[in-house]
């Protein structure tokens, strides 16, 4: 008897594809194992004998191969309508199993795993007919009867691994194979497919051209159901200073380093996924195959991210070198320290981009990057021709482009309402407070959230606005389905260059900016002299030091800025910086989950306040405090705070609602009043963009 094979069932209704799609399937795990294919249609005795098949199946075929021993079973002979010969199915490393009953409820315990494969019902029917012609048509509606009446049963649809939405144009296997790739019952068997994904080929391409930006986000992925852009939309300011003669040291200085490089990417390709978890369940997108896996979300982070699997281009200065893109939602604090509180909003959202734009702003040039495979010239040759399009002349580009047209008037007035009036979270501020009086906390970083009905706003167009009112280094607009998220973030939460280097810059103390020169400088001189302000930045810079010290070679933590004052369209905010450098060997996953969700938005000791603030906030914060950037395939990652950030997320009745999350520092010596203006300040740049107001009361 040999060892007992991984089994694989490919199910789904006739017409669905599943035959072809098990072949093919077949023919690619051949490449590297031992593979033997089952056709349940061999089986079944005759047009009305699907329960009968199934059964025989399960005790004549898969029980004895699940066992590493031969399958001996009996054919049905279509053509007299009747038992045939006897035939045997010797085991293999990998045996597929193809057909209706495949993944029947009495078979799954012997399953490594179940693909679901479906089509519309229509097509299922035409693709059957024209496989087996009118030997078939007489019984195909007694045979889909007899499907209805199993699947009423058995919800073998909900139980499968891998849901396939099969097309029939050729990438459905290959979808498939990237999601079983994601399973951890077949890790081990599927380990030489996972080193071929990683045995990955990094092509590049320098243009030298000043893009407007948006117009080539719009242009390659304004179409796109996922798409994300890390936008650096105060780049024009800072390195515009810089090339017209600013000194070279602002080059190089923090707001530069940090608004030098802007990303543009979708999941499209050959390589493209999309993910999103929910309360311990991730689900993965591969083209047309869809996979579910249960389990924390920074341990899956940890399986597809940090480690180093391509090398940068020559002359590439920057760390994005392809990967994961997207949002980490502030309720993924269930994995470090905190409770389980339920979001409206998916926990986290990435999408894999295996090609994508990389903007060089100080250089003046853009990155064409992607792995190589079948699609990338014609990606190289459309991406080429997009920034050469959005490249005008400098000296026109003063004038705005049509992409970036002011955001257009919503059909009804935007109205927000808060979660909580003046007087109530003014009373929260009380609590606040007496929990710090109880020693349970030194600070606490409350929020309140901000909602409206949408009245018809484009999230495009609206994101367009913002950036305008609000440029900032961290700026992003991330689209996932139905789930727009539009932020002008200033905050770096955490970035690990690809050699180790860590760095965190926590924001904690603001004023907003005034017309008045005068006035202005006097709003910096305040916030830069303030006891309080500074109390509450020095109280984060002590908690991060202790999060990157988790995994940071010991003495390697220092603080290089402490308390800078660093001016933004809107705002004044209180800036210090953190480095360090992250142990060899480390993993990377586990070493942003030991920082997450960032201090500035919970306050310290962490973990207790965490506690207090899922008490006097009473309801989920979702995108708003998470973070937003990405794990790039060199293993490194930049990653901002979720702040400044408007989330258009659709409510389950065909509508969407619009949140803003706001918040403070509150510390024994805040006062109410001024913490309540903060928070009204905060929100400033974001209504103003939108043309709406802070809610009264």
């Amino acid at each position: 008897m040999t060892p007992a094979p991984v089994i694989i069932a490919v199910d789904g209704r006739s017409g669905a594809g599943k035959t072809t799609l098990a072949v093919e399937l077949a023919t690619r795990l051949r490449a590297h194992h031992k593979v033997s294919l089952f056709h349940l249609e061999d089986i079944y005795p005759g047009w009305n004998g699907l329960a009968a098949g199934i059964e025989r199946y399960i005790t004549t075929v898969l029980t004895p191969l699940s066992q590493g021993a031969a399958a001996e079973w009996v054919s049905w002979d279509w053509e007299k309508h009747y038992d045939g010969t006897q035939r045997v199915t010797l085991p293999a490393e990998i045996v597929i199993v193809e057909g209706v009953g495949a993944a029947a409820e009495a078979a799954r315990t012997m399953l490594d795993a179940v693909v679901w494969v479906d089509a519309p019902g229509e097509e299922r029917r035409r693709r059957a007919l024209d496989r087996d012609g009118s030997t078939y048509e007489p019984y195909w509606d007694d045979w889909a009867a007899q499907e209805q009446e199993w699947l009423d049963s058995d919800p073998v649809q909900s139980s499968a691994d891998i849901r396939v939405l099969n097309h029939a144009d050729g990438e459905a296997p290959g979808n498939i194979l990237q999601a079983l790739n994601y399973l951890p019952s077949l890790a081990s068997v599927l380990a030489p497919e996972l080193n071929a994904r990683r045995g990955l080929q990094l092509r590049s391409e320098k243009i030298d051209a000043v893009p407007d930006a948006a117009a080539l986000f719009d242009a390659l992925y304004g179409a796109s159901d996922n798409a994300v852009w890390l936008d650096s939309s105060n780049a024009a300011t800072v390195h515009g200073a810089a090339s017209a003669g600013a000194p070279a040291a602002e080059a190089h200085s923090p707001a530069a380093e940090r608004s030098r490089f802007s990303i543009l990417a979708d999941d499209a390709g050959t390589f493209g996924q999309s993910v999103l978890h929910s309360s311990g369940t991730t689900r993965l997108t591969a083209g047309c195959a869809t996979v579910e896996t249960s389990g924390p979300f920074f341990r899956w982070l940890d399986s597809v991210w940090g480690r180093r699997a391509v090398r940068a281009p020559r002359g590439y200065e920057g760390q994005f070198t392809l990967g994961w893109l997207g949002y980490l939602g502030y309720e993924l604090k269930r994995e470090t320290g905190g409770s389980d509180v339920r979001s409206a909003t998916p926990d986290a959202a990435l999408l894999f981009a295996g090609r994508a734009v990389v903007i060089d702003h100080r250089e003046q040039a853009v990155w064409l990057l992607a792995l190589d495979a079948p699609d990338a010239d014609d990606w190289f040759r459309l991406a080429g021709e997009a920034v050469r399009a959005s490249s005008a002349p400098r000296a026109a580009k003063a004038a705005p482009t049509e992409a970036t047209a002011a955001v257009g008037s919503p059909a009804f007035p935007l109205e927000f309402s808060s979660r909580d009036t003046a007087t109530g979270y003014k009373g929260k501020i009380a609590d606040a407070q007496h929990e710090i009086d109880e020693g349970n906390s030194y600070e606490v970083c409350l929020t309140t959230t901000l909602e409206a009905a949408d009245p018809g706003l484009d999230p495009w167009q609206s994101y367009l606005a913002m950036r305008r009112r609000n440029p900032a280094p961290f700026a992003s607009y991330l689209r996932f389905g139905g789930l727009a998220v539009a932020s002008t973030s200033p905050e770096r939460f955490l970035r690990i260059a690809s050699d180790g280097g860590m760095r965190a810059e926590p924001i904690k103390g603001t004023r907003r900016r005034s017309e008045d020169a005068a006035a202005d400088a006097a709003l910096r001189e305040d916030l830069a002299t303030s006891l309080k302000d500074r109390a509450e930045n020095i109280m984060i810079v002590d908690l991060l030091r202790n999060d990157l010290s988790h995994f940071a070679i010991p003495g390697s933590v220092t603080v290089s800025r402490l308390c800078a004052i660093e001016s933004y369209a809107t705002v004044h905010q209180m800036v210090s910086t953190i480095d360090a450098h992250l142990r060899p060997g480390a993993p990377r996953a586990e070493a942003v989950a030991a920082a997450f969700p960032a201090g500035s938005m919970t306050g310290a000791p962490k973990i207790s306040t965490m506690a207090i603030l899922d008490r006097l906030e009473a309801g989920p914060r979702g995108v708003y405090s998470g973070a937003i950037g990405y794990f790039s395939l060199n293993a490194a990652t930049d990653l901002a705070v979720v702040i400044r950030t408007l989330v258009m997320a659709a409510d389950g009745d065909g509508r969407r609602t619009l949140s803003l999350g706001v918040g403070g520092a509150i510390t024994a010596d805040s006062s109410m009043e001024d913490e309540y203006e903060e928070i009204r300040t905060k929100a400033f740049g974001v209504l103003s963009a939108l043309g709406a107001e802070f809610p009264a009361g």
